[in-house]
């Protein structure tokens, strides 16, 4: 069974900073390009960030780049994704989602059908 999960969210003033974790099981994970996503109450799910199977090859949304980075530790079957100088605007559900993709570009991450998604992590960032 496929499982992938977020952890690392919370509270967090503005300027600040999370580091979100995606953990995945039951697929090889090495094969899996992912991305993480995030929908704020009453707006539609939102791309944020990408990472290619190897990690080599990353894409981030205009809205935060320069703030995130995503990356991965394969050893761990774990997808990270530091969030640095928080905003009110960044807070949302956080979901990580994983599809089958064994290439260095990840630029249509965004509009990828993904294979298997986590259920997400609130991030809240205040004022």
């Amino acid at each position: 069974q496929v499982q992938l999960v977020e952890s690392g969210g919370g509270l967090v003033q503005a300027g600040g900073s999370l580091r979100l974790s995606c953990a995945a099981s039951g697929l090889p994970f090495s094969n899996y390009a992912i991305g993480w996503f995030r929908q704020a109450p009453g707006n539609e799910r939102e791309f944020v960030a990408a990472i290619n199977w190897s990690g080599g090859g990353t894409y981030y949304a205009d809205s935060v780049k320069g703030r995130f980075t995503i990356s991965r530790d394969n050893a761990k079957n774990t997808v990270y994704l530091q969030m640095n100088s928080l905003k009110p605007e960044d807070t949302a559900v956080y979901y990580c989602a994983a599809r089958n993709y064994y290439s260095n570009y990840v630029v249509s991450a965004p509009n990828w059908k993904y294979d298997y998604w986590g259920q997400g992590t609130q991030v809240t960032v205040s004022s």
